[in-house]
């Protein structure tokens, strides 16, 4: 059986003095969409902070096989995981373009005209190519914060909070493209979710957070389907 390509065992993190990760252990397969729930303050985000090496932390983590344990968010970065926060963070005054090239920052040698190959996915985008990113609607920015991250060919994507404040029209079409990159280049997924309904669609695998514990794990499928433990973790 092949090793995760991403693993995390007994990681706890804290800002300051206050602890928001109780050993947290998971696991993302190759090519795998892995799902992280719980309720507010539960220490999903903290978990991405965690992988992505801007949070204080202990424990291990692991990518392809080596170790994280001290990287900083540039390696990381290299190493081939990209992270999407919530809220964005794309630059309002550049355009779709230059917030595009700025995504390749990772990547040694040329990658002039790529942000076309990009582009092709979310065609909404492709239309406002030379606008400034501050003109764009939020799905919009959600969109380009997204295929700013796919400039950097990361082998893992961690996505915070996709689906925050947008439409369902454009909540659909951003798992959509989702979808499609996973099926199509087996692009690995680690998706924080607040909507545990459609998160549970889009992953094969479930990781429930309680008070920065791991609660619940197993196929997205079975949790999908238990009332009682959606009743008591995911509040629906």
């Amino acid at each position: 059986m092949a090793p995760p390509l991403l693993e995390l065992e007994g990681v706890e993190a804290q800002y300051g003095a206050i602890k928001a990760l109780h050993g947290v252990s998971l696991a993302v397969g190759e090519g795998d969409v892995v799902a992280l729930l719980g309720a507010n303050g539960a220490g999903k985000t903290t978990t991405l902070r965690a992988v992505s090496g801007t949070v204080r932390r202990t424990g291990q983590i692991s990518f392809a096989g080596r170790p994280l344990d001290r990287s900083t968010p540039e390696a990381v970065a290299r190493a081939g995981i990209a992270h999407v926060p919530e809220g964005r963070g794309t630059f309002g005054e550049l355009t779709v373009r230059e917030n595009l090239r700025l995504g390749a920052w990772t990547r040694r040698g040329r990658v002039r005209g790529e942000e076309d190959s990009v582009l092709a996915r979310f065609p909404a985008l492709a239309d406002r190519a030379r606008q400034p990113a501050g003109t764009l609607s939020g799905g919009e920015q959600q969109m380009l914060a997204l295929a700013r991250a796919l400039m950097a060919r990361p082998r893992l994507l961690m996505l915070d909070e996709p689906s925050l404040g947008l439409a369902p029209l454009v909540v659909a079409s951003i798992f959509t493209i989702l979808r499609g990159l996973n099926e199509e280049e087996g692009l690995a997924v680690l998706l924080v979710e607040q909507n545990a309904t459609l998160a549970l669609e889009a992953a094969s695998t479930a990781y429930v957070l309680e008070t920065g514990r791991v609660a619940v794990q197993g196929p997205a499928g079975e949790l999908r389907a238990d009332e009682s433990l959606r009743r008591s973790y995911l509040g629906y």
